[in-house]
């Protein structure tokens, strides 16, 4: 496909998002209930006078009766979006309630986005100073420099609030964490290196002042922008902020000041820095090439000419990612949480130390999973976190609270900060990150050849489409050529991209291979040796099946067009289950606050004491691969022998089974799934074993299990996964009827994946 039709569906493929099911990205949920009058009488007249009166009386009592100390203002006037320019307020909407739902993602912080009509400086200001006490803090986004400066030192003073400019402080906060580490790692001290900052803008100003607050000292630094080197009595491109980091020294270009420096940190643009320039630094320079989307040199590039090196960049394909995301949300809900009246130095650089402290701990499953291939081990190569770090939420708000409480700015510190740690893990779940870890794990290594069974399907092409191009493996289309190539046509879709394969089992070279494979499972069974011809050439599952199990492909994925257990019985037929396994299907729930795993959601009718076992046992191991550690309840509509019947009898002796086998994981029961999930239920129960409340519930039956998943499902605010295939020899997957091509690619990615864990058995 024309590189200008790609870059027109991509552009479709955004507004689509942005428009469907409904236009935007944010809406707003009550936090009460509204059920009765009772209930709105209580939220607005007469019952909200109480609180009016109280705030009336102290400004403060806001953050006691309102959202405001978990509402952050995401406010901009479009001078400066992203790296388009000044296309006006309006037209930074878009990203202004993007950046509220990574507030929301990621910090579970209310946002309301605003975008001022004005280009003027001291409009903007005069506006967000009568709305800025609406919010717990205010987050300024997209101005442009030098106006930004003005307009954050202006309202720091004029607001009682947190006031933080993102694009200066965001980099600044994440790369200081880098540097620290960096110099960790080479053995410098960071008040002895030679640093060059190239890119005069807001993150480049924010940058050079916060690495000095850390230690870098000034007479050490050489700042440059598009007029070369900023030297004291420079008379050209000078206003203030520059000013201030002016240095005495003979350089005039970025080639001077680069010999036998130790660092480079560029937030200034593609090719800025050139290979010629890195052959003069130090040793083992610290390179932070952060331009985007292409940084001023590509750690290609550098190490052509410096293996020593140390590299940073700001995309998500390379080591060492500079992401503001890394920084922002961690920031706010720290300060928010005690009610900070502003972010000061100190607590910036307590963000950046957190980040280059956090880099440095024992990397958890969670955050391993996604860097398969790659050792994630504090060095070289990991001097920042992953933005999907689970511990973040918990690890670095507190050191910002601190930082906060010890400079005086705190209006309400934190007593224990202990328990603030564990409300915050409470406070969001890591589960959100569950699909971008597998992900992340499938492309660090994308050598898996995923066969697509029903290849001839436009949901299945735009999948497999989407697969290849994400950089997630090989895939395999299987199907008439013509028809699958006239389908990705009508799609706007061109299959010859990204090493997608089609293949037509009538024409296959492969045949003979399959048939013999299939009909010496199947001869003692009841078919004839054309039965089986006839399967491999016409039944997709059949022939699918067959290439992953003679290892012409690594995994597969079917399930659009035919119910869940034909296709399973299909692939049954051609490949067995694990060794000493179980097939089943666990469904993940990615509910707030956790992520919780359901078996059997798909295979086992009326499982019996010893099948509950082993569907424990198998979806233990599962949860494991997935970076879990599994805390297994049998469900039942009793309590620990109340009331009596049968089936709670079954749950009762897989638990005997279970002490007597010896299992390597937690497990309890019988139990109902409110004693399971609930802490607060356990006084009751003291002689309960689970050490935390259960993530792996064992379902008396499938029909329980398919009810339970479905119901939660469509009540909302919970996100089902699967049910994943687990307990075959070979990795398989089966989609619902009729699924999205989102879940298509979600279950092709959890194959892949399952095919790596494999791989590593």
């Amino acid at each position: 496909m024309p590189l200008q039709d790609r870059r027109a569906r991509d552009e479709q493929e955004a507004l689509d998002f942005h428009r469907y099911p409904q236009p935007g990205k944010i809406a707003i949920a009550a936090t009460k209930p509204m059920a009765t009058q009772r209930d709105l009488s209580l939220a607005y007249s007469p019952g909200v006078a109480a609180p009016v009166r109280k705030i009336a009386d102290n400004p403060d009592a806001a953050y006691d009766y309102t959202s405001k100390g978990n509402l952050v203002g995401v406010i901009s006037n479009g001078t400066a979006i992203l790296g388009l320019g000044n296309l006006g307020s309006l037209a930074s909407k878009p990203v202004m309630e993007g950046k509220s739902v990574l507030f929301k993602r990621f910090a579970d912080l209310d946002s309301f986005d605003i975008e001022v009509a004005t280009s003027d400086a001291d409009a903007f200001i005069e506006v967000v100073r009568h709305i800025g006490a609406t919010f717990g803090g205010v987050n300024l986004e997209d101005i442009s420099s030098p106006d930004c400066f003005r307009i954050e030192a202006a309202l720091q003073d004029l607001l009682d609030v947190p006031v933080f400019h993102d694009d200066q402080h965001g980099t600044a906060i994440i790369c200081s964490a880098g540097l620290i580490n960096a110099c960790e790692v080479t053995g410098r001290k960071i008040g002895d290196v030679r640093l060059v900052l190239c890119g005069a803008g807001a993150a480049g100003l924010g940058s050079i002042t916060l690495m000095k607050a850390l230690g870098v000292r000034a007479e050490n630094t050489i700042l440059v922008d598009i007029d070369g080197v900023v030297y004291r009595g420079r008379p050209v491109g000078m206003d203030q902020w520059k000013a201030v980091h002016a240095t005495d020294t003979p350089h005039r270009t970025l080639a001077q000041a680069l010999v036998n420096a130790d660092v480079f940190i560029g937030v200034s643009a593609r090719g800025v820095l050139t290979k010629d320039m890195v052959a003069t630094m130090a040793p083992n320079p610290i390179i932070f090439a952060m331009a985007n989307p292409d940084p001023e040199i590509t750690p290609e590039e550098v190490l052509e000419v410096r293996q020593d090196a140390i590299i940073a960049t700001g995309r998500s394909d390379y080591p060492n990612q500079v992401n503001n995301i890394l920084g922002f949300p961690y920031i706010f809900r720290g300060a928010l949480d005690v009610q900070a009246r502003s972010i000061n130095h100190e607590m910036k650089v307590a963000a950046a130390q957190a980040l280059a402290m956090l880099a440095r701990e024992d990397v958890p499953d969670e955050v391993a999973i996604a860097c398969q291939g790659r050792q994630l081990k504090f060095g070289r190569d990991y001097i920042i976190p992953s933005p999907f770090d689970p511990r973040l939420i918990w690890f670095v708000p507190p050191f910002v609270a601190e930082a906060a409480m010890r400079s005086g700015v705190a209006r309400r510190p934190i007593a224990d900060m202990n328990a603030y740690r564990a409300q915050l893990r409470r406070r969001l779940d890591p589960s959100a990150a569950f699909l971008q870890t597998i992900t992340d794990a499938v492309r660090s290594a994308p050598s898996k050849r995923v066969v697509f069974a029903e290849g001839e399907e436009p949901s299945v092409i735009r999948a497999a489409y989407a697969f290849g191009s994400q950089g997630l493996g090989v895939p395999v289309l299987l199907g008439r050529e013509n028809l699958v190539r006239a389908n990705a046509e009508e799609a706007g879709l061109d299959v010859s991209e990204f090493g997608i394969e089609i293949v037509n089992a009538r024409l296959s070279d492969r045949n003979g291979a399959y048939v013999d494979h299939l009909y010496g499972r199947l001869q003692r069974k009841g078919y004839l040796k054309r039965d089986i011809q006839r399967l491999i050439n016409l039944d997709r599952n059949s022939f699918a099946g067959a290439m992953v199990a003679l290892g012409d492909a690594d995994a597969m994925v079917t399930g659009v067009t035919r119910n869940f257990d034909q296709c399973l019985e299909e692939v049954s037929r051609v490949m067995d289950p694990v060794r000493g396994g179980r097939v089943l299907g666990l469904s993940v729930l990615l509910a707030r606050g956790r992520t919780i795993f359901v078996a059997d959601t798909s295979v086992s009718e009326t499982p019996s004491a010893e099948d509950l076992v082993e569907i424990a046992c198998e979806a233990a191991a599962a949860v494991r691969r997935l970076g879990h550690t599994p805390r297994v309840a049998f469900l039942s509509n009793a309590s620990f022998g109340h009331p009596h019947g049968e089936q709670p009898q079954s749950a009762r002796r897989a638990v005997a089974l279970l002490d007597e086998r010896g299992a390597d994981f937690e497990y309890e029961g019988e139990m109902p799934p409110d004693v399971a999930l609930d802490r607060a239920l356990w006084e009751s129960y003291r002689f309960q074993r689970l050490s935390e409340p259960a993530n792996v519930l064992i379902m008396p039956a499938v029909h329980s299990a398919a009810v339970s998943t479905k119901l939660v499902q469509a009540l909302g605010e919970v996100a089902v996964v699967g049910p994943i295939l687990v307990g075959l020899c070979c990795p398989v997957q089966i989609c619902g009827l009729g699924d999205s091509v989102s879940r298509i690619l979600t279950m092709a990615t959890l194959a892949a994946f399952e095919a790596q864990a494999m791989g590593a058995r």
